[in-house]
């Protein structure tokens, strides 16, 4: 998608091109190459493919370091403790998957940088599940090293927050910063390929009202993957985890803004319907009938006695959104999140201060 939606920006609209402190240049953008989307190539299941690719051989003479164990059954951390513990020929195995899918992130990131709405793009942050272990950090280390050999010049940056409460910081971001005065918590949603997650922001706007200071004091974890689920059974889950939020604010005493943010895969339309980008969600997410925004609100109506307020944007432009705090010295950056997908998305910064 080279250009989200564009409404005014001073009242949250699912999707916006525009919000209170930046415009969004695109995000989902499908790039494509001889053999299919090249963001496939620089997703969790293609370093997985690149690991196997090099158990491979060793297995048919009986020399696997990991022995027995499929591919599908290790995890980052045992790549990383065979890295820094492990037999030579087993951090052998992890120093070649974590060289050839640098390579192949270096260039997927060429080839965003080459599209129209990515040109000038100054600093790249990378987020995701991927993100969070030392794996993940070598290969963006890496990634960087190797554009900068090239003459890329883009900084390339590992997401500050951790990416499982960053896809939940970020709904702070998709509102003006007249409708969180007064409040000092949120409710955030952030909807992935495997899990779903609802939380409490704590905005902390008297520290700093840029919201850098915004944490996430409580949250829920759901794996609809592992569960023979629907989109209906999906939504009354969130429904239940949300409901749960509230209860614990009240609980805790705490201001709660009647407003959820929520971030979602896919491209999503004003209307919150999602046009394309939820073929990792349990059911028909894509059905142009199907609202989740409107769904939400009609089980929640109100929240604290006033009328709630839901706004929806991509998941990976949540994300990204975390990071505005820190970007504030660029004038055009983006996000890429390495997940079940390649979420993507490129802003510029409209400089607009926040409120005092």
């Amino acid at each position: 998608m080279d250009k989200p939606n564009s409404p005014r920006s001073d009242l949250p609209t699912h999707g916006a091109a525009v919000l209170p402190s930046v415009t969004i240049d695109s995000y989902n953008i499908e790039v494509r190459d001889g053999d299919g989307f090249i963001g496939d190539k620089a997703s969790k299941s293609a370093f997985w493919e690149i690991v196997e690719k090099w158990r491979k051989p060793l297995r048919k003479i009986g020399e696997d370091p990991f022995g027995g164990a499929s591919t599908q059954t290790l995890t980052k951390q045992d790549l990383a403790d065979e890295l820094e513990t492990g037999a030579a020929e087993a951090a052998g195995i992890v120093q070649s998957a974590v060289e050839e899918f640098s390579q192949q992130f270096a260039e997927v990131i060429r080839r965003f940088l080459e599209t129209e709405a990515w040109k000038g793009t100054e600093a790249i942050v990378v987020g995701g599940g991927f993100r969070g272990s030392r794996i993940g950090e070598l290969v963006a280390a890496r990634t960087g090293l190797i554009l900068k050999a090239d003459d890329v010049n883009v900084d390339i940056e590992l997401i500050d927050n951790d990416p499982d409460e960053a896809g939940l910081l970020g709904v702070a971001h998709l509102l003006p910063a007249w409708m969180l005065k007064g409040h000092d918590t949120m409710l955030a949603v952030d909807i992935g390929g495997t899990n779903i997650r609802a939380g409490t922001v704590q905005l902390n706007l008297k520290k700093a009202n840029d919201l850098r200071k915004s944490k996430i004091v409580n949250s829920e974890i759901w794996c609809h993957a592992d569960a023979e689920t629907n989109r209906t059974e999906a939504v009354a889950r969130l429904v239940k985890m949300l409901e749960a939020q509230i209860r614990w604010n009240e609980k805790e005493k705490f201001a709660l803004a009647p407003v959820i943010g929520i971030g979602c895969p896919g491209i999503i339309r004003e209307d919150g319907s999602i046009d394309r980008g939820g073929q990792n969600l349990p059911g028909n997410w894509e059905s142009r009938g199907f609202h989740l925004p409107a769904a939400i609100k009609a089980a929640i109506p109100e929240i604290g006695g006033s009328e709630t307020m839901v706004v929806m944007h991509n998941d990976a432009v949540v994300q990204g959104l975390s990071e505005l705090p820190r970007m504030q010295e660029r004038n055009r950056w983006a996000v890429l999140t390495i997940g079940t997908g390649l979420g993507n998305a490129r802003f510029t910064n409209r400089h607009v201060k926040m409120d005092d």
